[in-house]
């Protein structure tokens, strides 16, 4: 019965959001302000992928990690046969190789689906995002400064409206960023183009297409909606994970107390 219902209803919400009419932010453009989050099981995997055992067994079901739903047109990335390896590598060593162990920043689109909200600021002038996981922070260019000089874990971020939706072009990304905790991963040939669409009050259409010759036969796209926190006195909180991580890395070089 509630399957049928969702399904009778389904048409209904598709055309109410093909409708909807954004309020105006301070650009006169739909206004994205506000503090918003993934709901989803694409930081664990992006692809389709069933409930398991975490990496780390005495965890027990604290660590399991959950079953989702892939969120790649499609289904599956498109990986060269060559790539194939690495990921699967990737995957049987993510303890020792994933970014997000060391807390090193997620990168585009990684931050984007963490577990974790992140706040948009929008003003007639600007644009930026700061993440909540480990301090994380973007400056989006409304204006194309050129070629971004380095790489760096956060990419350059430049952004145009089309229409009501935000397009913005990343590159300039450090290819130690992961797309998620399964060992999916790029080069240094990302180049990720991102879509913000308001389709209701409370959730924001967001599309990615990822480019990188090196390691996929053609771009491909992952789509998902984003939800805002409307609670009262809703927030970032802190996340800054480096001091978590210290002993992990650095432990090998602490002074041990003499006998």
């Amino acid at each position: 019965m509630r399957t049928w219902i969702l399904a009778a209803l389904l048409p209904v919400v598709l055309a109410a959001q093909a409708t909807y009419k954004p309020p105006r932010g301070p650009d006169g453009h739909p206004n994205l302000n506000g503090i918003w989050q993934a709901m989803n099981t694409a930081n664990w995997d992006l692809e389709d992928h069933n409930a398991q055992a975490g990496p780390v067994l005495a965890l027990g079901a604290e660590g399991a990690e959950p079953g989702g739903l892939s969120v790649v047109e499609g289904g599956k990335i498109p990986y060269r046969p060559e790539a194939l390896e690495k990921r699967k590598q990737n995957y049987q060593n993510r303890l020792k190789l994933d970014p997000e162990i060391y807390c090193y920043l997620p990168g585009v689109p990684r931050a984007t689906y963490m577990p974790y909200p992140f706040q948009i600021f929008q003003s007639d002038r600007e644009i930026a995002i700061a993440y909540e996981y480990d301090g994380a922070f973007r400056n989006i260019f409304l204006k194309d400064p050129g070629p971004a000089p380095v790489d760096t874990w956060m990419g350059q971020s430049v952004g145009h409206w089309e229409g009501d939706t935000l397009v913005v072009d990343v590159t300039g990304l450090d290819e130690r960023t992961w797309f998620d905790r399964s060992g999916n991963y790029h080069s240094d040939q990302l180049h990720v183009v991102e879509r913000y669409t308001l389709r209701s009050p409370e959730v924001l259409w967001y599309e990615a297409t990822i480019e990188d010759p090196k390691v996929f036969s053609r771009p491909w796209k992952i789509s998902m909606p984003l939800y805002r926190h409307v609670e009262k006195n809703a927030q970032l909180m802190d996340f800054k994970c480096v001091e978590f991580v210290e002993e992990l890395m650095y432990g090998q070089y602490s002074k041990k107390p003499t006998k």
